[in-house]
């Protein structure tokens, strides 16, 4: 097969992160820059030669074009297969599915998540290894490598491959299958849930609204809730994927999913809300009435786990995000099982999961999962809590009161500070930083500091160590703070502020409420408005 040799040069800004590469759409529509770092993927791993990928995205401005460059950049490299989700669309917990039902030797997903789309939006490219799960540390140090040193990229010179056909053709030596997105998934799920329990609840009449925010979820959530589960047809609403996310932002909380916390919240609201993001892999659990944190799911799921047939004989161990709050520690010490504290990304779960020391595990950013797949999954979080509703025949107000007259009430928030200027964010957390071994016995908010630290971590499965992840502030009684710059934006800095407190006695004050101390403390130890300009967070949740 003939392919072009393209002579390229290093372009600066592709190192990539625990997401993946994030830049903006119209960054990758550059010339040779999606080319450049597709190319140094395959340095990175020792070749493409032989092997086969897995290629989908979540429909994105840009999504057909960038699958178009990947299918011939495969073949010019001799890659024995490429599977491919039918019109490009691949969730992403989807595509770690299919990288260990298939032996695939890895996977490119392309998406930015939760950050918005369009020609003026985010794009993203992520590379996921065998297991399923984020390139670790090592692969994405290789990759960042091979862009340091790129000299030239390989690519067939082809015509588009039909992606709206199911079936096989061939590029040179390289096989191209198109599939079916949502068999496989479906499958997967039908064997972890009680689907004959959720189909008899809904004939009860029992009602649900699911917001897949114009995302790639869309045709996965009706395939398998109203078509499988029986569902009312309508329950899922914006389910149409479009390269713009219907102009929104698909990130599922409470200020970019408002529309659904509106109708939750309201009069005659459904007995169950959910909302998942622009790759399918975070999701937004609501009863009528309540909101229920990540943190909080997290932990329910963990209580109620039995109840679902796939976790029936019990979790082997689980495992939270440094900045998701303590809620399912406790449960995990009620069940004398495994729990795991580790630095945000999904990459670090994986370890675990392979190792077998959990079972389940989640980030305060919407993503929970378990070791079906080494991925986050937005369906599969709601799917467990309808075969909990199920099998307790309980409301979701009501098991989350059970749960916390049990455990104790985690009070649990994020402020995020968007879009703020980079020297300013780098500025205040190095003041934090500079002041870490002064802060025991100081004050702020009325809140006398135990201990502060920066948090780090040493990997139980491959000895590998991990700093600069977080500054923690610990208060007397319990409460703390954590400080991060999140790597998902585009543009500025977004500075993420955790905040927590436990109370065993009052468990039904309102978060911001219960949390106002907290709050001030932080305020005043980082000294936010000071150096942000900034008055209030832009996003609550």
């Amino acid at each position: 097969m003939r392919f072009d040799t393209i002579p390229t040069r290093p372009i600066d800004g592709q190192k990539p992160g625990t997401s993946g590469l994030r830049k903006t759409t119209q960054v990758f529509k550059q010339p040779g820059f999606l080319e450049n770092f597709i190319q140094s993927i395959w340095d990175g791993i020792d070749g493409a030669a032989g092997k086969t990928f897995v290629v989908g995205g979540d429909g994105r401005h840009f999504n057909a074009e960038a699958i178009q460059t990947v299918v011939r950049m495969a073949a010019a490299s001799s890659a024995a297969r490429v599977i491919i989700g039918q019109n490009g669309l691949l969730s992403t917990p989807a595509a770690s599915n299919l990288i260990r039902k298939r032996g695939a030797d890895g996977g490119i997903i392309l998406s930015a998540s939760h950050n918005p789309g369009g020609p003026d939006g985010d794009f993203g490219v992520k590379y996921n290894i065998a297991n399923g799960g984020p390139a670790p540390e090592a692969v994405s140090t290789a990759i960042y490598a091979a862009t340091q040193v790129i000299s030239e990229y390989k690519i067939a010179p082809t015509n588009d491959i039909d992606l709206s056909q199911i079936g096989e053709t061939s590029l040179g030596q390289t096989a191209v299958e198109v599939i079916d997105p949502i068999a496989d998934y479906a499958a997967l799920m039908a064997d972890l849930f009680d689907f004959t329990a959720i189909r008899d609840m809904f004939t009860t009449g029992f009602t649900l609204r699911f917001d897949a925010m114009h995302a790639v979820t869309g045709p996965y959530a009706k395939a398998i809730l109203e078509d499988q589960l029986g569902a009312q047809p309508g329950s899922v609403v914006n389910g149409t994927p479009s390269e713009d996310f219907g102009k929104g932002h698909p990130d599922p909380n409470p200020i970019w999913a408002k529309a659904l916390v509106d109708v939750m919240m309201g009069e005659d609201a459904p007995d169950f809300g959910a909302a998942s993001d622009g790759d399918g892999d975070r999701n937004m659990i609501m009863g009528r009435g309540i909101y229920v944190t990540p943190s909080d799911s997290l932990a329910a799921l963990a209580a109620n786990a039995t109840c679902v047939p796939a976790y029936a004989g019990g979790l082997s161990g689980v495992a939270r995000s440094m900045p998701t709050s303590a809620a399912v520690d406790r449960v995990a010490s009620a069940l004398g099982i495994q729990s795991h504290e580790t630095p945000t990304g999904w990459k670090f779960f994986g370890n675990l999961m392979d190792a077998d020391h959990v079972t389940l595990c989640g980030e305060e950013s919407a993503g929970t999962g378990s070791n079906h797949i080494r991925e986050k999954d937005g369906l599969w979080a709601v799917l467990f809590w309808l075969n909990i509703l199920a099998h307790r025949k309980s409301s979701v107000a009501k098991i989350m009161q059970d749960h916390w007259e049990t455990y104790g009430r985690n009070y649990y928030s994020r402020h995020d500070y968007e879009g703020v200027e980079v020297e300013a964010a780098n500025g205040l957390m190095a003041m934090l930083r500079a002041q870490l071994p002064k802060l025991a016995g100081q004050t702020f908010g009325g809140l006398v500091v135990t201990k502060s630290d920066e948090f780090s971590y040493d990997d139980p499965v491959d000895g590998s160590h991990t700093s600069g992840q977080g500054i923690r502030i610990f208060f007397e009684g319990g409460a703390r703070c954590v400080f991060r710059l999140s790597g998902t934006g585009t543009v500025g800095a977004t500075l993420r502020v955790y905040l927590e407190r436990l109370d065993t006695e009052v468990l039904g004050l309102d978060a911001q409420e219960a949390l106002s101390s907290v709050i001030q403390a932080a305020n005043e130890v980082a000294e936010i408005m000071t150096r942000t300009g900034r008055s209030a967070p832009d996003v609550i949740s």
